[in-house]
């Protein structure tokens, strides 16, 4: 039997940033004592139901360390209890400039074995800008509050696309996490969304045009992997052993069930989510079926969009596995066409997008799988 992947999203800020889409409130004691409480009924009505382990289990957010120490570890303990979690990865994203004491003591205390830190840059004039409420300082201290609790797991989050920045800059930042010595970091370009502040002020923002964004992404990925955090997917880049092993399963199209407002499931080979309001999580509101009748859940489309994330690209042998049958020839022929220009690589067991090509990866993958 495959073990799924668990996600529980905490969907608590103290405040929010203003590029943020993701799902949160403010949180108050009594809150988070009912989220709690609500998360380990729906983990054991969702270990009645589906009957299946999991070996990983990721706290997203909103920003899980606000649940402190003694919920954190209930809620790993919970999720030990009903879906097994041997050998698992156990991740919480944290952000610095907080004192994370207490959270890091009861997380690693129950099991948990992996930090995402929401750094950003490295550049204290950049992280303004993003609102955010700690310093590069502040980042540095976080991680090593991190070993100190016992977690050598350890990513870090970078921002690239932000207003004011620079090839310089986002090199140093690229470097700034390397030479802190964690084995991960996520680089992900600021993307301005209809529900955010920075949404709403759109007009006043001086980001870097398409160009420049390319070359920060650029900069930056080369001096990750300068320093040894090889490029595994669009976005990140890791030590070898240390690529995230949660979000490997969204990317190789594997099961999860998410629990928690604006919350989304892969079983059963059904894609589902929770609505983006904590009464209503509270209230016990069943998910929604998220169905795209163009493109099936898990299925050869959707599987191929996933898998062309990755670095190591769309494989022969794991899609002939699946599927029972090889990769579509019009998607190779088409594949072929762009590796002329430098978007693809392809040979005989599959292909995959160069650095190049992740930059348009949305319209590469449009022109590959759909052109007729």
């Amino acid at each position: 039997m495959n073990k799924i992947g668990l996600y529980l999203h905490v969907p608590f800020c103290e405040k929010k940033c203003p590029y943020c889409d993701f799902y949160s409130v403010h949180a108050s004691e009594d809150s988070l004592n009912l989220y709690t409480d609500c998360m380990i009924d729906r983990l054991k009505y969702n270990s009645d139901k589906i009957k299946r382990p999991a070996d990983t289990l990721y706290f997203g957010g909103g920003t899980p360390g606000l649940l402190g120490g003694e919920r954190v570890a209930r809620l790993i303990g919970q999720a030990r209890a009903c879906f097994g979690l041997d050998g698992a990865e156990i991740t919480a994203e944290v952000n610095p400039g907080v004192d994370l004491t207490g959270f890091l003591q009861g997380f690693r205390a129950a099991g948990g074995n992996r930090l995402s830190i929401g750094m950003q840059s490295a550049d204290d004039r950049e992280l303004e800008r993003l609102g955010r409420r700690h310093t590069a300082a502040q980042a540095a201290e976080a991680v090593a509050a991190a070993r100190k609790s016992g977690i050598e797991n350890i990513s870090l989050d970078l921002m690239l696309g932000i207003e004011g920045q620079t090839v310089e800059s986002a090199r140093r930042s690229a470097a700034f996490c390397a030479e802190l010595g964690v084995p991960h970091v996520s680089a992900y370009l600021l993307k301005i969304e209809p529900r955010t502040a920075f949404y709403q002020r759109r007009e006043q923002l001086q980001l870097p045009d398409e160009d420049e964004t390319c070359s920060l992404y650029e900069a930056a990925c080369e001096e990750l992997e300068r320093h040894g955090l090889m490029q595994y997917e669009i976005s990140n880049f890791a030590r070898p052993g240390f690529e995230s092993r949660h979000n490997l399963k969204y990317w190789h199209c594997e099961e999860y069930l998410g629990l928690g407002p604006a919350a989304h499931s892969f079983l059963n080979g059904k894609r589902f989510y929770e609505a983006r309001d904590l009464r209503a999580f509270l209230a016990g509101q069943a998910p929604e079926e998220d169905a795209d009748p163009e493109i099936p859940a898990g299925g050869p489309e959707e599987y191929a969009m996933l898998a062309l994330r990755l670095a190591e690209g769309l494989q022969e042998a794991r899609y002939r596995d699946r599927f029972g049958e090889p990769i579509p020839e019009r998607w190779k022929r088409a594949a072929q066409r762009y590796a002329r220009v430098g978007l693809t690589e392809c040979w005989p067991e599959g292909f995959r997008f160069t650095r190049k090509g992740f930059l348009v990866s949305n319209a590469l993958l449009a022109e590959i799988l759909y052109e007729t």
